[in-house]
This record gives C-alpha cells, sequence and structure tokens, in this order.
C-alpha cells in the first residue's frame, strides 16, 4: 500500500510590497508569501506520475519561516502513514495532529500553529483528493452526509449545531445535488473583484481597473478603505461613477477602526450606496460587530477571513454580529474545519463569501464555494465568492475565471500545487529573486560606507 515517506516545507515570499497589490489600511507594504508543504509517497497517481500532496498557508512575509518551522513539526507526524487508510479518515488524522497537546498549547487553535496546521492539512487533502481521482470539491460533495459530517470538527459546537442537526442538514439537500454539479460544470460559481481597490493605487488606477472589472463583467466591486475618509470619499465616488448605479459596491476596511469610529466611518460613505463593511473592527470583537451592524444597517457587515476557529463563528452567527460569513482556507485547519464552518453558517442562514485575497487562497475557496452550493446549502444566491488577479501564474492548477464566475475545477486534488521554478525563484532567503535582491541592498550599503 503507498505511504508517506517524505516531507518538504518551504518559505515562498513574492515581493508584492513593491506594487502595492494587496495594500490596505492595516497592511500597507505586505509581500504576499506562502507555507508550502509538500508530502512525497512511494506511489504514482493515475497519470502514472509521483502521487504527491501540496498544501499551502497564507501570510504577508516576515513570520512566514516560523510557520514553516511549526508545520515542520506538524507535518512529521504524517511520515510513514498508509496513503488508502488516510483518505478513508480524514476526519481521524486531523483529530491526531490536533490531538498533540504540546503543540496545541502554542495556541490552542490560533495562531501559528494552527496557519500552519491548515498548510499541513492542505496538504493532506490535496493527497487524498489526487489519491482518489476527484477534484476537491468532488471528493467532499460525493460523500454521504454521514461521511461528510465525520469529516467536520464539531467538537465546542453542540450549543449551536449537533452532530445530528448536521446530518440531517446535509439529507436535505441530497436531492438536487446532481441538478447543482450540472449547474456549476455549465456556468460556474460567481466571484467578485478586489483588484481594482487596493489602497496604495493611484486614483488613475484605481479608475482604469473598475473599468476593467466592468468590461469583464463584474457585478460587484470591493475597495479598502480606513486610512482618511476624505480620500475614501473620494476613492467610492469614482468608483461609482465608473461601476454605476446597478453594480454592488463593498468596503473593506481590515480591522483599523475602533467601534464607533467604524459607525461613524460607514455612515459617511453609505451614500454610495454599500453592499458591506467588511472587518470594520478588530477580528475578535463579536459585541463590537454586533453594534457596527445594528448602526449601520442596511449596510451588511462581513467579516471572517480573521477569525481563527469554528468557535470564533459559532459566536459571531449566535450573536448575529456577521450578515456576511467570510471564512479563510488558509486560516482555519483545512476542510475540518471550513465544513463545521459552512454547516454553522447553513443553520443560522448566513452566506458564505470566503476571502481570497493571496496567494493561493482563490486556487483553494473555489473549491470551498462550490461544495457549499452542492451539499450543503445548496445555493448560489446572495453567495459570492473573492477573486484577486495575481499570483495564479505560479500555481500548476490555477483558477479559471471567466464571465465573472470560477469554473469548477477538473484536475484532482486542491489546485494547491506550485511550480517548482516558482519556488526555486521566491523561496526565502535562498531563492533566486531572494538571493540577487540580497546581493543588490549589500551593494548599495557597501557603496554608501565608501562614500562617507
Amino acid at each position: 500500500m503507498p505511504r508517506i515517506t517524505s516531507i518538504e516545507i518551504e518559505d515562498v515570499r513574492f515581493p508584492t510590497s513593491l506594487t502595492a497589490d494587496g495594500s490596505d489600511a492595516m497592511n500597507k507594504d505586505g509581500d504576499h508569501s506562502a507555507v508550502y508543504v509538500v508530502l512525497r509517497t512511494d506511489a504514482l497517481d493515475g497519470t502514472g506520475a509521483p502521487l504527491v500532496g501540496h498544501g499551502i498557508t497564507f501570510t504577508i512575509g516576515r513570520g512566514n519561516d516560523i510557520v514553516a518551522a511549526a508545520a515542520r513539526q506538524q507535518a512529521e507526524q504524517l511520515v510513514g502513514r498508509d496513503v488508502a487508510a488516510m483518505a478513508a479518515g480524514m476526519g481521524e488524522v486531523y483529530r491526531s495532529l490536533t490531538a498533540d497537546s504540546q503543540m496545541r498549547w502554542l495556541g490552542p487553535e490560533k495562531g501559528v500553529v494552527h496557519l500552519s496546521l491548515s498548510a499541513v492539512m492542505n496538504a493532506a487533502w490535496d493527497l487524498a483528493a489526487r489519491f482518489a481521482g476527484k477534484p476537491l470539491w468532488r471528493l467532499l460533495a460525493d460523500m454521504t452526509p454521514e461521511q461528510l459530517v465525520d469529516v467536520a470538527d464539531l467538537r465546542y459546537l453542540s450549543d449551536a449545531l449537533t452532530r445530528e442537526e448536521a446530518v440531517a442538514l446535509l439529507r436535505a439537500q441530497e436531492a438536487g445535488k446532481s441538478q447543482r454539479i450540472a449547474e456549476l460544470e455549465d456556468t460556474g460559481y460567481p466571484c467578485y473583484t478586489t483588484s481594482a481597490g487596493w489602497l496604495g493605487y493611484s486614483d488613475e488606477k484605481l479608475r482604469r481597473l473598475c473599468q476593467e472589472a466592468v468590461d469583464e463583467g463584474y457585478d460587484h466591486v470591493k475597495l479598502k478603505v480606513g486610512a482618511d475618509l476624505q480620500e475614501d470619499i473620494r476613492r467610492c465616488a469614482i468608483a461609482r461613477e465608473v461601476i454605476g448605479p446597478d453594480r454592488k459596491l463593498m468596503i473593506d476596511a481590515n480591522q483599523v477602526w475602533d467601534v464607533d469610529q467604524a459607525i461613524e466611518w460607514v455612515n459617511a460613505l453609505a451614500p454610495f450606496d454599500l453592499l458591506w463593511i467588511e472587518e470594520p473592527t478588530s477580528p475578535d470583537d463579536v459585541l463590537g460587530h454586533a453594534a457596527v451592524a445594528r448602526a449601520v444597517a442596511p449596510v451588511k457587515v462581513a467579516t471572517g477571513e480573521h477569525c481563527h476557529n469554528r468557535v470564533m463563528f459559532k459566536q459571531f452567527l449566535a450573536a448575529g454580529a456577521m450578515d456576511f460569513c467570510q471564512l479563510d482556507a488558509g486560516r482555519l485547519a483545512s476542510l475540518n474545519e471550513i465544513v463545521a464552518v459552512l454547516l454553522l453558517a447553513a443553520k443560522f442562514e448566513v452566506p458564505v463569501c470566503p476571502h481570497a485575497g493571496g496567494v493561493g487562497l482563490c486556487e483553494m475557496v473555489q473549491h470551498v464555494s462550490m461544495l457549499d452550493f452542492v451539499a450543503v446549502s445548496g445555493t448560489r444566491e446572495g453567495r459570492i465568492t473573492e477573486y484577486v488577479d495575481h499570483l495564479h501564474e505560479h500555481f500548476t492548477d490555477p483558477v479559471v475565471v471567466r464571465d465573472a464566475a470560477y469554473r469548477a475545477p477538473t484536475r484532482p486534488g486542491y489546485s494547491t500545487e506550485m511550480k517548482p521554478a516558482s519556488v526555486a525563484e521566491y523561496r526565502f532567503p535562498d531563492g533566486a529573486y531572494w538571493a540577487a535582491r540580497a546581493r543588490e541592498e549589500a551593494s548599495h550599503v557597501a557603496a554608501a560606507a565608501g562614500a562617507h
């Protein structure tokens, strides 16, 4: 039987700070980065190529190496595992890794060790899907309700969602699954663009990119806000002028405000007919989000990309503090937590609109949204998944967006395999790009010292 024989952990960083891609009020100079986990086996896949699992989590640069170090300790526990047994019991695999009390103590279920667990479990899920010869969304959608609930981590959730309720939710969607799969394969899953609205972009670039979004068929555009109110008013005016009155405009403050400030700022921007305000305050502040939601209605509140585990989602949903659920596939501990959050959101009838503003996140969340549509919520109504148009060229199975919709992946796996050349170029600190940049910076320092 095939077994996992070795692991590789890479710290991969892309210099997005040079072009302000990804810039917002809280994070002005991030270099979008990935901890990249590779699980190698002694077997071949259905095409005769080596059977390998690939997983990532997302950071914005410095500290990526710390997450990589934690991922190594977790991934080493998978070496020697039988791939068939692992694929048949992914719930048990997840539970065995989260049962490591010494690593768990560093969290628990938050921070560095949760980010690293995401990368490791994402690699395990990619391997399981490749072993089955299916794209991950289809592997999960083909499970019975009981099998899918067995995947989900429902610990600490029984006061909001029992196992019996979860199975009943999934069973209620069984009848229309085949029809929804056909719809998905025909029309894809709707997405919105954030690519036009990074905070560091000039007004001219904002105008041009908003027009490009309109020309490409997008009905939803999101802007970063929160640094200066008068600038935000000007930028929202530009965006609304370009996209017109009928398309949806969303704004994202990336946690920069206190609660009262968020209420004042959003109400000042409300005349631009906003669909939602995203992350208006601290991502841990359930009561604060609830207060903002009451005070800025009918503008909705969207949050979740920095909710570090399913228990936080339970609290936000139960408190009515989240109108749109924006889970992050690189922050939650992979599909085992993601499925739990999808079930919670279905129970509370809150639409899931995943966050995807980082390297590899679009590749992953397309699978999540498609699973939600096919097997959990059974609808795309009121749901829209983020799309950011950069860094996809570094993946072997990049997202395909056409007519403002993700097209359903057909290749086996989680779409998380990075190109070897990209890893070699951008591995930190010794990849070709970073090594050359270090030599250039050293040369500048030496020249400056010589001048004095």
